[in-house]
């Protein structure tokens, strides 16, 4: 029997995958906001680089770890028992300092301050639902796609994100390690670490509700 592969590599994928994904979200809105005064045009150049690195992210990394690069999707892993408490933990750790980590390059490449803290505010119930609807459907979109067509995932979630980063007030951060991440960056894409907690409790929130309405959603039926 072949050895099993060390789960380093997982968290050390979930990290880079992670960090790419933050350095993208980041990167690209410095980019879009030194490029155009207007706000819906830096936004579209905001939203399709996202879009497009997850479908490259979860595309590659996907076999090694699973390509979470996200704690709500972990947490709905471990909620279906996909995944074990302890490794769900190590997981979410990964993620958060490779999202850090992402951050600071992003500043690095654009020659800004590595250190940064967002005075850009996102509160209010209005955004604290929309990241429910957001976490929920990329949840959703996820759990479905490994019952209708896994290999299609990389594709159906980068086209989810890109639209969720419009139909919702937030603009669809979806992820906690990213929020976190976020608050580190006092540009275009931050969020005041005061609006963080109640960002990161409405995403695990969709993801929790996600997982038993995706599991009665496609439940296997009996025959009468």
């Amino acid at each position: 029997m072949p050895a099993a592969e060390p789960f380093s590599r997982n968290l050390v994928a979930e990290a880079i995958g992670t960090g790419f994904l933050v350095c993208t979200v980041i990167g690209s809105g410095i980019m879009a906001d030194a490029l155009t005064d207007d706000t819906a045009l830096a936004l579209l150049g905001n939203t399709i680089p996202t879009g497009a690195i997850l479908y490259v992210l979860i595309t590659l990394l996907g076999p090694v770890s699973g390509a979470h690069f996200n704690p709500a999707v972990t947490l709905a892993f471990a909620l279906r028992g996909d995944i074990s408490a302890r490794h769900a933990v190590q997981y979410a750790l990964a993620q958060i300092a490779g999202g850090i980590a992402g951050a600071i390059l992003a500043h690095a490449m654009f020659d800004l301050p590595l250190l940064q803290i967002s005075q850009t505010v996102r509160s209010g119930p209005d955004q604290f639902l929309a990241e429910i609807i957001a976490t929920f459907g990329l949840v959703a979109t996820i759990l479905a796609g490994l019952r209708a067509n896994p290999a299609a995932i990389p594709a159906l979630v980068g086209l989810y994100i890109t639209a969720a980063y419009w139909f919702t007030a937030s603009t669809s951060f979806a992820n906690p390690a990213v929020a976190i991440a976020r608050a580190l960056t006092d540009t275009f894409s931050g969020i005041r670490p005061i609006d963080l907690p109640a960002f990161v409790a409405a995403q695990l929130a969709g993801a929790a509700i996600a997982v038993p309405a995706c599991r009665w959603l496609f439940a296997e039926r009996t025959p009468a």
